[in-house]
């Protein structure tokens, strides 16, 4: 009986094993072409970015990262071959530019007294001198990365001991290295605080829990898992890098939540305002100003690129128009104050005017987002519809480079917006209820004349360059006929020659992942993956039991029904829990006045069931677990709890 938790989309993104993969293909004419005129299109002759990110360096970092038992969690040397500075014509110029500058990685220093861990994972680690100990902000995704950032830091800077530790925002490559910089005795003794901003705690631990398969499964697309690194792979993931491997997460729940508007605190003798920014990049957030050092951190609400209202992945669609409100929040407050700003991805920005520009520009796209989108609505348009006629920002603001598609895209955003107002309908009756695609593909197979009439449209329109029609018409044939190889070839050429041309990180390795598995299949494990222990830990009871019921096949169960009382003796806590009509319900510190089925166990005893370092039968049966009642059909209900096999098919039936 496997009782496991598939959570933590972006922490346990490991390498997935060989494929023994087909090797990727050239560029066509087409692409090649296509990526030519992006050199017409955008100010390549502007350097400055080069010049910024490299500013205040102290140390290159270069050198692989490993876990104790030798395992590899990160290692920059894989992204040697972005060193020419023309780029390839496998690789959209405008993305090389960005893969570059996010390759350029040490410890930098920002102002007197801050500096940065840069290039050593997927988010930056912040560090803040105080008098007498250092103020940590966001410590990586990784216990290897932050360890070693923090080593490398102390290589060049004092030897104080870190005293405070502040999360930005509750996503896993902010908090994950946590226990790479401090420990939890500290913490527990009073040595150590640990500030976050209110709800850290319960969405650090639920984003990722109830749909945790499928979105590890997509994230494995979003940042190109499964792809070579190199000029016709997985070049960046335009936030940074990419996510480390073998990685160890941690966490260590917050001792302060910040709870008002503007909070100031003095910490280590470094004055401190917090600004809380609910809603925008993250459902809890907040960005930082240090007031003696005129430094404003914008923790991910501001980096140098156009963010994700909603990510590839799959999330919950985030509000640009309360992002752009914080924004000119911001501006207000800190725009004629700060002297430099940085967030915790990318490098910084210095002076009054640039910094005035660059919050002003953020706000004014993630406004344009919003408002552009609902105007269109109001004229009837569709998603697609609308993807179209708002191919590209305004001219001004499509010029700056940190307001580029590299990580989230116009063309997503705006059809996140829609999804947020509308809903995934469009209106049209005709798409009330569709065929799904391996019934709607055969169909269209058939009303084309058949695969081979089809393949021959498909080849025409990859010789053409029309490779966005290939995508689709190939797509229909794939679904129609799986097995059909020469359909399957001819997607993964309109893919791999789609992922080329994007100017889109994560639009590439999705493109590119699509067209590996089209050739090779779906790799056959996910590899270690390094542990989230600590995340598994702060599961809930309440969370838990959702999980539960995720997993009922309601089918399956609709003829059972079943009340238990779950006690945990270690909480004390009740939980009063019903099986009815194939559905599994709870109620929170509670119990059933007459239940079916008394099961009491430690919350502990679960935590090492969920780790798999035990069973739930092996421990009932040894008495840690009682159950009282109707045991054999509680045994049955659990065993018959769905287990998700997150290797899914994505680009085949």
């Amino acid at each position: 009986m496997r009782f496991s938790l598939s959570m933590l989309a972006l922490a346990l993104l490991a390498p997935l094993p060989s494929l023994g993969a087909t090797a990727a293909k050239d560029a066509t004419a087409a692409t090649l072409a296509s990526n030519q005129q992006w050199l017409q299109r955008l100010p390549f002759e502007d350097r400055v970015d080069y010049e910024t990110a490299r500013r205040g360096l102290v140390e290159r970092f270069n050198g692989p990262v490993a876990t104790a038992d030798g395992k590899t969690v990160w290692n920059l040397a894989q992204y040697a071959f972005l060193e020419p500075a023309q780029s390839p014509a496998t690789v959209n110029p405008s993305l090389w530019r960005i893969a570059q500058l996010n390759n350029i990685a040490g410890l930098f220093k920002v102002t007197e007294g801050i500096y940065q861990l840069r290039g050593l994972d997927l988010a930056n680690m912040t560090i803040v001198e105080g008098k007498d100990g250092l103020i940590v902000l966001d410590p990586l995704l990784a216990v290897e990365t932050a360890k070693a950032g923090l080593e490398l830091y102390f290589k060049h800077r004092p030897r104080k001991p870190v005293t405070t530790v502040i999360y930005t925002h509750p996503h896993v490559d902010h908090f994950g290295g946590v226990r790479g910089v401090i420990n939890e005795a500290d913490v527990k003794a009073g040595k150590v605080q640990v500030i976050a901003p209110e709800g850290f705690f319960e969405h650090a631990i639920g984003e990722n829990v109830l749909a945790g398969p499928a979105m590890k499964r997509r994230a494995q697309y979003m940042y190109g898992a499964p792809l070579p690194r190199g000029p016709r792979g997985q070049v960046d993931a335009g936030l940074g890098k990419g996510v480390p491997a073998n990685a160890t997460v941690s966490l260590i729940a917050p001792t302060l939540e910040i709870s008002q508007p503007l909070q100031r605190m003095t910490l280590s003798g470094v004055e401190v305002e917090f600004q809380l920014t609910p809603g925008t990049e993250a459902p809890a957030e907040m960005n930082i100003y240090f007031p003696a050092l005129r430094a404003l951190c914008m923790a991910e609400n501001a980096t140098h690129v156009q963010h994700n209202v909603l990510t590839l992945r799959g999330a919950l669609v985030r509000d640009p128009k309360v992002w752009a409100h914080y924004l000119d929040q911001s501006l207000v407050r800190y725009g004629e104050q700060a002297e430099v700003v940085f967030a915790q991805h990318h490098w910084p920005t210095w002076g009054g005017a640039a910094i005035r520009d660059y919050l002003a520009d953020q706000r004014d796209m993630y406004a344009f987002i919003d408002s552009q989108t609902l105007r269109l609505i109001n004229q009837g348009q569709t998603p697609m519809e609308i993807a179209q006629t708002l191919a590209s920002l305004p001219p001004r603001l499509a010029s700056k480079w940190y307001s580029r598609d590299y990580y989230g895209s116009l063309s997503h955003n705006v059809r996140a917006v829609y999804q947020r107002y509308m809903g995934f309908y469009d209106g049209n009756p005709a798409n009330l209820d569709p065929l799904p695609p391996q019934a709607a593909g055969k169909r269209y197979v058939a009303a084309m004349g058949g695969a081979d009439q089809v393949l021959t449209q498909a080849r025409q329109a990859f010789a053409e360059g029309d490779y966005r029609w290939v995508a689709q018409l190939a797509n229909h044939l794939v679904f129609a006929e799986p097995d059909n190889t020469e359909a399957r070839e001819l997607q993964a050429d309109a893919l791999e020659q789609l992922g080329y041309q994007s100017e889109n990180a994560t639009w590439r390795n999705a493109y590119l992942s699509g067209a590996q598995e089209l050739r090779s299949g779906v790799a056959a494990g996910a590899g270690s993956g390094g542990n989230a222990d600590d995340m598994v830990r702060a599961l809930t009871p309440s969370l838990f039991f959702d999980y539960l019921g995720v997993r009922v096949n309601a089918y399956n169960a609709a003829d059972s029904n079943l009340t238990i009382n779950w006690r945990f003796s270690d909480l004390d806590e009740d939980y009063a829990l019903t099986l009815r009509n194939g559905v599994l319900t709870h109620r929170d510190l509670a119990r059933h006045a007459k239940a079916d089925v008394e099961v009491i166990m430690r919350k502990q005893t679960l935590d090492s069931i969920a780790l798999k370092q035990t069973g739930f039968l092996k421990e009932a049966t040894a008495g840690a677990i009682e159950i009282k009642g109707e045991r054999v059909k509680f045994l049955q209900f659990m065993g018959g709890l769905e287990e998700a096999d997150s290797r899914f098919n994505i680009v085949t039936p």
